[in-house]
């Protein structure tokens, strides 16, 4: 059995879905909090990696990057005054524990939800501090994934990837927590932001990972043939939702924010089976820069390729 299916089937009845109250067992869950973060610190990064930081910083000082920028985006986070130094990286591979629940019950699944924001932590703040080994203001382009091996049913890897850039000019905009802002905006979007005033100060998230309560066969066979609202459900994702961007603002106020820009809410059962669900929140967290926000007027491009 894999650790995405872990609910006890108590066997289909008549019995009504049924609302968790939120003060039982798992579903009175405490928001996830960040990791913590140690500048210059390699705990976790193996010496295959240590080698590679050290390569790097080798490359920085002849003046040669790497980057998973386009060229665009390239060209234009060096316009923003920005110099790419090179791509960094965090992973975590995680184990998630075990989550009981009920078939007709509306639930926040607390271990689920526990796990699979710190394995993401744990990577986002590898990737932080592979950037600050290298000196860099912060980190654009970031990008989340999860990845699945066969050799660990009970298994995830988490990893978090982005490019390292530094202020030519040496100003210093890191997030007021000291650590280097981190992005997921494009490249053009990135130096768009900065053009307007404003520049980033960290990538914030908030997750939930819920349970949506089963139909009793009674219950299925009254809404046969009928319209009528799925109450129960729509009360669940709703609910489920609130919960993950709650939590992300949260963070963004925590991080001093002015507010928040290019917000997803993604949602991905991740093999738990259709009544589980995880919803993440997540977005770049801004601050003002100047108090006039001048926006360029739109202009016509004709691109040349074919």
């Amino acid at each position: 059995m894999g650790f995405l299916d872990r609910l006890t089937d108590q066997g289909a009845s008549g019995q009504q879905p049924q609302q968790q109250p939120q003060d039982q067992g798992s579903a009175a869950v405490d928001a996830p909090h960040a990791e913590d973060y140690r500048a210059g610190a390699l705990a976790g990064l193996p010496a295959s990696g240590r080698e590679r930081m050290q390569r790097m910083k080798q490359d920085i000082e002849r003046g040669f990057f790497t980057s998973d920028l386009s060229v665009n985006e390239f060209l234009l986070v060096k316009e923003a005054g920005f110099e790419p130094l090179g791509l960094v990286l965090g992973s975590s591979i995680y184990h998630i524990g075990m989550q009981m629940g009920t078939w007709n019950q509306n639930m926040e699944m607390g271990v689920l939800t526990q796990a699979m924001y710190h394995a993401r932590e744990l990577a986002m703040t590898r990737m932080e501090e592979e950037a600050d080994q290298l000196g860099a203001d912060g980190i654009v382009g970031v990008r989340l994934t999860i990845g699945r091996y066969d050799w660990g049913a009970d298994m995830a890897e988490f990893i978090a990837v982005g490019t390292a850039v530094k202020h030519k000019a040496g100003e210093l905009h890191r997030a007021p927590n000291g650590r280097p802002f981190t992005s997921d905006l494009s490249g053009q979007d990135f130096s768009t932001l900065l053009r307007a005033g404003y520049r980033p100060v960290g990538l914030v998230m908030g997750n939930c990972v819920y349970h949506v309560a089963q139909r009793g066969m009674m219950q299925s066979l009254r809404q046969v043939g009928r319209n009528m609202e799925m109450t129960n459900f729509t009360q669940a994702l709703y609910e489920a939702r609130e919960l993950a961007m709650g939590r992300m603002q949260s963070e963004a106020e925590e991080l001093q924010s002015g507010g928040l820009v290019g917000v997803k809410l993604n949602q991905a059962s991740h093999g738990w089976g259709s009544h589980v669900i995880e919803f993440m929140a997540i977005a770049t967290a801004v601050i003002p820069t100047r108090d006039d926000h001048t926006i360029e007027k739109p202009s016509l491009v004709l691109p040349l390729n074919g």
